[in-house]
């Protein structure tokens, strides 16, 4: 009886340390960042080079697909960018305007879809829809240089502040873009405030096609090795 209480005195003696401290809590593992939102790329070919454009089929879905429906279509094909506006003498700040000049080509209008609804906005790269009234907007786009947060919708602005339907972003050929700001201008065409801008001789859109990823190159399963027949002496 004494060993075996010498035996348990010696077990809590040993185990009293661990009962004073509290278990370790694990540091709270970071959240998952969001998933990216869909978009669709599509490549221009123009006179001037590529540039490569993510449509935002997810957050601005009315409006680029129906881009979308021009590019399958090919009514874009042999369209052309025919304005040029630099609001900084570097080029630093501006936009580029294009789309398709043949009215045959255009698909009716497409309802408005303001920067307040899908959360882009007119900066570097962005594409976005020119239009008159609201819901009047074609298959005429402008590629934005700098930031031009101005075109966004203002709902406490005065008068129309629906702002334009940016639609897309660019992710390859800024450098395209900006060799189209810098061509020839026009002294004579163009109206009102657009006079000045319009291109001399407009920079042709050869083509518009979606971007196909091409899939996972197939790996054949390896065959199992044959065994080694063993030979007869």
């Amino acid at each position: 009886m004494i060993r075996r209480h010498l035996l348990t005195s010696a077990f809590l003696l040993l185990a009293a340390p661990a009962w004073g401290q509290e278990a370790a809590v694990p540091p709270p593992q970071p959240a998952a960042p969001p998933p990216a939102p869909v978009t669709v790329t599509v490549v221009m070919e123009t006179e001037q080079g590529r540039i490569s454009i993510a449509l935002e089929t997810e957050r601005a879905p009315v409006t680029a697909n129906y881009i979308l429906r021009h590019v399958d279509e090919k009514r874009l094909d042999g369209g052309a960018f025919y304005r040029a506006m630099k609001l900084t003498p570097d080029g630093s700040i501006g936009l580029v305007q294009g789309g398709i000049q043949d009215g045959r080509k255009l698909l009716p209008p497409v309802a408005h879809e303001p920067t307040t609804k899908t959360g882009l906005t007119h900066d570097e790269g962005a594409i976005s829809l020119a239009r008159g009234a609201p819901g009047t907007a074609q298959a005429q786009f402008f590629i934005i240089l700098g930031s031009l947060k101005s075109l966004d919708a203002n709902p406490s602005g005065p008068g129309d502040n629906q702002g334009y339907a940016v639609f897309g972003r660019v992710t390859e050929g800024m450098d395209v873009v900006r060799k189209i700001l810098t061509v020839p201008i026009s002294p004579t065409k163009g109206d009102g405030a657009m006079k000045g801008q319009m291109i001399e001789t407009p920079v042709k859109i050869i083509s518009v096609k979606r971007l196909i990823p091409l899939p996972p190159p197939k790996i054949a399963p390896r065959s199992p090795a044959k065994k080694p027949t063993a030979r007869r002496r």
